[in-house]
């Protein structure tokens, strides 16, 4: 029998997606905050662009390697316990980046420290406590509280460049650090609180306890990993994060290279996590009603859209070309947060599902890195970020291609059928 909550106990539920809403709009917003702050170190270190964005690979290559370490360790402490230290490590890490003077500073204070934190205190950890509060509504829950990224995106980044052009960066990410703290102690103590029935874990899949349940076979992730399709939704995620990452990382840098003012293109990418939230409650919206590979196809023309905008925004910069640019890109992304759970959900249903879904975020994470990375090394090779922009457009289509090959909307056949 499920777990009612009474109107009290539904009421804390909603002050805990509010609370995670906001703290995601801070973290996040400090995350693609960097690609401001990229900016700035060019400045004062005239380090090379592939160095400097491979400081954002190891950033986003470590916080998704602590999805996983992060569910470990909730089985033995209280998920906000957790979560409480991985406040405190962020402010460390930001506070220890505000200290670079050399690039391997920036590698271990940014791309481990706080990477850390952030993994440890982000998305998977309070996506655990909600699911606690809403299991039959997870994916409204989660939608909103997500939709905070692209508050964070729109206000924090350019709070950033205004801070980085009133207090200089290393000021900007003291304050940073400070911020972090003085919300999240508070939050974490007062609104970020597990709900009742969190207490009692369920079995570990797999487990005797957990196959006592049903006699169907379910997807283990064992089971996921011999799948081709695992592989494919892989494939596909990482192809287009990748794409995506390209321009997130070094849109303000490829703005301001064609005669855009730093804070006007910090308020373009602002934008960009602006038009996101409505654009994650539509794509959501439309996921339900309208195949995936559908909907992904639509989204994918809209990033390819912005692609063919930022070209001709780089031509004419003082046009609204750049402004549409934003509109068209925050549209085609925000696709990304509601489409992985629901593909997901299609191919591998059942109670390995959560582990499942974990293992196919790495692939975000590593495309992720892979584009910060990418945008820097190919313009430090060529002295242009065209080449980049063809290589973005490039994984998109595969990125599309393989949807359609991986085909969510044929459901898997039984995972006790495989192998057998």
């Amino acid at each position: 029998m499920s777990y009612q909550l009474s109107a009290p106990e539904s009421r804390r539920g909603r002050v805990v997606v509010g609370a995670s809403f906001v703290t995601m709009a801070l973290l996040y917003g400090i995350w693609y905050s960097y690609s401001v702050f990229l900016v700035a170190l060019l400045r004062e270190f005239g380090w090379s662009r592939g160095l400097l964005a491979g400081a954002f690979s190891l950033f986003a290559l470590i916080h998704g390697a602590m999805g996983p370490l992060f569910a470990g360790l909730a089985d033995r402490l209280r998920p906000q316990r957790i979560i409480m230290g991985g406040a405190f490590v962020v402010g460390a890490g930001l506070l220890l980046a505000a200290e670079t003077t050399a690039w391997w500073h920036l590698y271990l204070a940014f791309g481990v420290v706080a990477a850390v934190g952030i993994g440890f205190c982000g998305y998977v950890p309070l996506i655990v406590l909600i699911r606690g509060w809403f299991p039959g509504r997870i994916g409204t829950a989660a939608g909103i509280a997500t939709a905070g990224i692209g508050v964070g995106v729109f206000a924090v980044v350019p709070l950033c460049q205004l801070m980085i052009d009133r207090f200089g960066w290393r000021w900007a990410l003291r304050i940073l650090a400070a911020t972090v703290v003085t919300w999240m102690v508070p939050a974490i103590l007062g609104l970020l609180r597990e709900a009742p029935q969190a207490a009692a874990p369920s079995p570990p899949v797999g487990s005797a306890q957990a196959t006592v349940r049903g006699a169907a076979p379910f997807w283990t992730l064992a089971a996921a990993l011999r799948s081709w399709r695992f592989w494919g939704l892989g494939a596909a995620l990482f192809t287009s994060n990748t794409a995506i990452t390209i321009l997130m990382i070094h849109q303000v840098a490829y703005l301001v290279d064609h005669g855009v003012v730093a804070m006007v293109a910090a308020t373009i990418a602002g934008m960009v996590g602006l038009v996101s939230v409505p654009g994650k409650m539509g794509w959501g919206y439309l996921l339900d009603r309208v195949p995936r590979e559908t909907v992904y196809t639509i989204s994918s023309a809209c990033f390819l859209a912005s692609l063919g905008l930022l070209v001709m925004a780089g031509d004419y910069p003082a046009s609204p070309l750049p402004y549409l640019y934003a509109v068209f890109l925050g549209v085609g992304y925000a696709v990304t947060a509601p489409l992985t759970p629901a593909v997901c959900s299609d191919l591998f249903a059942g109670q390995g599902f959560p582990a499942i879904f974990g293992a196919v975020h790495v692939s975000l994470g590593v495309g992720t890195a892979m584009g910060a990375w990418a945008g820097g090394a190919i313009f430090d090779a060529v002295e242009s970020y065209a080449a980049a922009l063809w290589v973005a457009a490039g994984l998109t289509i595969l990125s599309v291609a393989l949807l359609w090959t991986v085909a969510p909307r044929r459901p898997n056949p039984p995972p006790g059928d495989l192998g057998r």
